[in-house]
């Protein structure tokens, strides 16, 4: 088994990385002594397939979190010391279980390479020589088992990696603020709905728009968690700069799904970025369409064009701007695997903040996000002995 194509393929990826997510490439470990790989090997009793060994040889492992290096699996690469404990876990759960269950669940032959993190799952390779499937490529899932089909070998399954991330995004290999993020997005439903469409009448039974008791309830920081670094923009940069990242969102997401055709939203949108007020009311003519879109999309089960329909009515009606911005990026990150990007530009291009933590969280000041977690948390203590 020649291992020229590991080599290859970590040529290209990490060339790639270099170039597009620094700090990704940072996250890679240096080579695996070939004294610790046969230790390991007999720790485990297994003989590694040579393009596992060629691997560890470049890289043993990745570290760190967001930054680390994921396959598109999104599970992270490991190290010599990860695979040696994560399979022997996973043997150990094997062993309690009945023979059947035990079979299903894990085979003493494989080893686990990467990890997805926050459960058991992440990619296998069958070490188990002499067999069709040596050296084969699959994924462990907790509540199923080990599938095998990803690639017959590790140094193909990695020039399918260095494939995608040369294809950039078209094949989800998005870079942003020096890291290498696997994105995806959902296809667009086929165009359905004219912009001349007659309104409704009230009388017509309309789905209701679902807007917050009270768009002035500060945002919780929980949800600005999945917005990462961006989130930590959100919550610094003034209201003013989010209320106008909140029209160019809305005007994007607008256009993405189909909304700026009607003459109500592209009126709204045009009078929201000339800082004009828009009516009150549910039963006007914008409500009116938003509703006819959300009955529309329930018949078409478009639940993108739902959300950004809804979206629209809270940013419109009811969102602070923290939320409305947070929610439109939420929802353009299921439309856009270069949604970060976009909103950073739509933010005005500020310096990216680096990663929030506890402490950036518990020492935040701001009324419009609720942070009172973390701030409990980061204390000084005043108890008294």
């Amino acid at each position: 088994m020649s291992t020229e194509l590991v080599e290859n393929s970590w040529d290209r990826i990490d060339s790639w990385l270099d170039r597009h997510a620094p700090r990704t490439l940072a996250s890679l470990r240096a080579p695996a002594a070939e004294e610790d790989i046969r230790a390991a090997e007999g720790e485990l009793g297994l003989a590694f397939p040579p393009d596992l060994r060629a691997s560890l040889r470049r890289h043993d492992g990745a570290t760190g979190d967001r930054e680390a290096f994921r396959f598109p699996t999104h599970d992270r690469l490991l190290g010599l010391r990860e695979i040696s404990g994560m399979t022997a876990d996973l043997r150990g759960i094997a062993a309690d279980l009945d023979e059947e269950a035990a079979a299903c669940y894990w085979h003493q032959g494989y080893a686990k390479i990467g990890s997805y993190g926050a459960t058991a799952d992440g990619l296998t390779v069958d070490c188990r020589p002499g067999g069709t499937s040596y050296g084969a490529i699959g994924r462990f899932f907790d509540e199923t088992g080990t599938g095998f089909g990803h690639a017959d070998s590790l140094g193909a399954y990695l020039a399918g990696v260095a494939d995608r991330l040369e294809r950039g995004m078209n094949a989800g290999a998005v870079s942003f603020n020096g890291r290498l993020i696997w994105g995806s997005a959902l296809a667009p439903r086929p165009d359905w709905g004219s912009a001349d469409d007659p309104l409704p009448g009230l009388e017509e039974p309309l789905p209701p728009l679902d807007l917050p008791e009270s768009g002035t309830d500060p945002l919780p920081v929980g949800y600005l968690l999945s917005l990462e670094e961006l989130g930590a923009l959100v919550a610094v940069l003034p209201r003013e700069r989010l209320a106008e990242t909140a029209r160019r969102q809305l005007r994007r997401l607008a256009t993405e799904t189909g909304l700026a055709k009607y003459p109500e939203t592209g009126a709204a949108l045009d009078a929201l970025e000339r800082d004009e007020p828009l009516p009150a009311g549910l039963a006007g003519p914008l409500a009116l369409r938003l509703r006819s879109v959300l009955a529309q999309a329930d018949a078409q089960r478009d639940d993108l064009r739902r959300w950004a329909a809804q979206q629209m009515a809270e940013t419109i009606w009811s969102a602070s701007p923290h939320r409305a911005v947070y929610g439109i990026a939420i929802t353009r990150s299921r439309l856009s695997v270069d949604w970060r990007a976009e909103l950073l530009a739509d933010l005005g291009d500020p310096p990216i903040p680096p990663m929030p933590d506890d402490r950036f969280w518990g020492t935040l000041r701001n009324p419009d996000v609720n942070s009172s977690h973390y701030a409990d948390r980061c204390a000084p203590d005043v108890s008294v002995s």
